[in-house]
């Protein structure tokens, strides 16, 4: 029961941010919680959600941060 609220709840999480990308601060904060989210269903295969989210979510940060909007613009964030 609680993976499949974990899951419902990461996968909420992902749809919600994954409309932002103005600035490189906002492309960090959604490349992080994409990541956690990708991370923790991957860890959630392999029996570790939490070391999965955390990976993740270090890697979509990074990745967020080291682009212009240029390269990726996926919109307004739900958040401004």
């Amino acid at each position: 029961m609680n993976r499949i609220i974990l899951t419902t709840s990461l996968s909420l999480l992902i749809l919600g941010l994954g409309a932002c990308g103005n600035s490189t601060g906002d492309r960090a904060v959604s490349g992080a919680g994409i990541g956690a989210g990708v991370g923790a269903v991957g860890g959630l295969m392999l029996g570790a959600p939490l070391e999965g989210a955390a990976i993740g979510a270090g890697v979509g940060a990074g990745a967020g941060a080291l682009t212009d909007k240029s390269q990726i613009d996926l919109g307004k964030p739900i958040w401004r």
